[in-house]
């Protein structure tokens, strides 16, 4: 007799590790997440919003002093926090904030690759250590990222494993000046996309936040260096970018941190492999 294929389909989907840690309960203990460059900017806002969802927040940061005033301030808040000072395009510093988050709050549920730098430069003027510098922060980072969490959330047999990686627009389109930066959004954006495939059956899913213009100190860069190499007035680039916004304002960290709290949560357990725009209607996909 012909097997039953809903029977038979059933049975692939138990033997699913994904399906089966969905189908336990969330652990009893507290959920720990990790941000790295968490000591400042749209990474603070992020670590924020997650201690108030009521997660144990490891910060990472390279800025020690950033780190210290940042750990403070959650503290006096009453947050469950750590800190690590590292440098994410360094693999085994990646490992050792893994350990970290372990031996501090005894495991990790969610891992927030946000750390990243920005670059404008014309191409003409783009040399091998512009290319080094950028990519190991913004792509090497991310991948020591995500190997670090995905070793450590396979030994954990309850609840889904979170990584959620900062991609951009810029992961969407490129845009003048910024060629290198928009390079290295999209090579996230694939990296997110591969790891999604990737680590499904371990029980992790993989997704990405995309923000546009924000009122950080980023953008201040941006804004500057987009000054000096066309000659532009300063603010008028941010300005110019700033317009393209349909809702008509720049974006705030606790945008950001709204739609990365939703991809920490089980809310988001049935999403993965996605690069969610933030950015108020600019880019549309």
């Amino acid at each position: 007799m012909p097997s039953n294929p809903t029977q038979d389909q059933a049975g692939t989907r138990s033997a699913h590790r994904a399906v089966q840690r969905a189908a336990r309960a969330q652990p009893d203990t507290q959920r720990v997440a990790v941000i790295t460059g968490g000591a400042a900017g749209l990474g603070k806002g992020i670590a924020t919003r997650l201690a108030a969802d009521g997660l144990a927040v490891v910060l990472s940061d390279i800025d020690a002093d950033k780190l210290a005033a940042t750990r403070k301030a959650f503290e006096a808040a009453g947050h469950a926090v750590e800190t690590f000072q590292g440098d994410v395009s360094k693999r085994e510093d990646q490992q050792a904030l893994v350990a970290k988050a372990v031996e501090a709050f005894g495991r990790l549920d969610v891992f927030v690759n946000n750390a990243g730098i920005e670059q404008v430069k014309p191409l003409d003027e783009v040399g091998p250590d512009d290319l080094d510098r950028i990519f190991r922060i913004n792509v090497h980072g991310v991948l020591y990222g995500m190997q670090a969490a995905a070793a450590q959330m396979r030994k954990q047999d309850d609840g889904i494993g979170k990584i959620i990686n900062a991609c951009s627009i810029a992961g969407h389109e490129s845009y003048e000046m910024l060629g290198i930066y928009c390079a290295t959004k999209h090579v996230v954006r694939s990296l997110t996309q591969t790891a999604a495939k990737e680590y499904a059956r371990d029980g992790i899913t993989v997704n990405a936040y995309c923000p546009g213009v924000a009122g950080t100190s980023m953008w201040d860069r941006i804004d500057a260096a987009m000054s000096h190499y066309l000659g532009t007035a300063p603010g008028e680039a941010f300005e110019k970018f700033a317009a393209g916004i349909l809702l008509g304002r720049t974006q705030e960290p606790e945008d950001v941190a709204n739609l990365v709290s939703f991809l920490a949560s089980p809310d988001s357990d049935y999403i993965t492999g996605q690069a969610i725009i933030t950015d108020g209607g600019m880019v549309f996909r």
